[in-house]
């Protein structure tokens, strides 16, 4: 039987479904003046839907956009896979191989975690200079890597605390090396744990754009970077920077919906003992 609304319940649901609306309101903002031709687009009637359905300025977005889009995928791919591996090394190090003032390594390690980019950003030009990586994909995909690390290994040292002491002390007795026990063990259970740091990765290092402008050429810059550059100048035809900006957030829009339950249920994987 179905329990009825309560007063709470529907000033509850109305409330969410108010907040939905406003946080949806610039996605509506987009889509309609994506979809209008640029003479159409102007402040009085920017809340109208358009008379005509624009549709060529998704196709003139792509095109202009690929290069970019191509690069930010390399990017965002190749930088999340080696932050989360090494995080996932540095948890299984910290939580189950300890050694002499490892607890000070790793709070020290952490405070990568509340530096700004903007701090660091005159630092890294100078480095990746040094190493004659500056100006391309695989300086920046470094930077992220190194960038990502306070924080994948944080989650991964949290999620490895869970794992009970008594299967890496068996896999010891029975010979197994550190590597091997990492691959026979602890890898098949750190599935969750992966989910949750690839997507807070993905996310971060796909929106990212100071360090997208400022360290690498034109024909190496990511997609955000290319969004921007899309929208800049005097005379703007604005159908072309919101279906641009529709197209770079499809990508991490699709990834949370199919995806989504999972990073929830990784966030929360060992969170309760049983």
């Amino acid at each position: 039987m179905k329990r009825a609304m309560t007063p709470g319940s529907f000033l509850l649901y109305g409330t969410l479904a108010v907040l939905a609306l406003l946080f949806l309101m610039p996605a509506y903002m987009a889509l309609v003046t994506a979809l209008k031709m640029p003479a159409e687009i102007n402040l009085p009637t920017a809340w109208e839907l358009p008379s005509v359905l624009n549709w060529g300025s998704f196709s003139q977005a792509i095109s202009l956009l690929k290069p970019s889009f191509v690069n930010s995928v390399i990017l965002t791919i190749c930088a999340t896979a080696g932050s989360t591996l090494l995080g996932s090394l540095n948890g299984y190090v910290f939580s189950k191989w300890k050694f002499k003032g490892s607890e000070i390594v790793f709070t020290l390690f952490l405070f990568g975690m509340f530096i700004p980019y903007q701090v660091i950003l005159i630092p890294l030009f100078q480095t990746l200079r040094a190493m004659n990586l500056y100006g391309g994909l695989p300086g920046l995909i470094l930077a992220h890597i190194v960038y990502g690390l306070p924080i994948t290994s944080l989650i991964f040292r949290n999620f490895y605390s869970q794992i009970p002491t008594a299967l890496i002390e068996s896999g010891r007795l029975d010979g197994a090396g550190f590597f091997s026990i990492y691959t026979r063990i602890v890898f098949p259970l750190s599935i969750p744990g992966f989910v949750v740091t690839s997507l807070w990765q993905f996310t971060q290092i796909w929106n990212e754009f100071l360090w997208g402008i400022c360290l690498t050429r034109h024909a190496d810059n990511p997609i955000t970077v290319g969004l921007a550059q899309l929208a800049g100048g005097q005379a703007v035809s604005w159908n072309l920077p919101m279906a641009g900006s529709i197209m770079a957030a499809v990508p991490v829009l699709c990834i949370y919906i199919f995806l989504g339950r999972y990073f929830i249920r990784g966030l929360l994987a060992g969170s309760v003992k049983e």
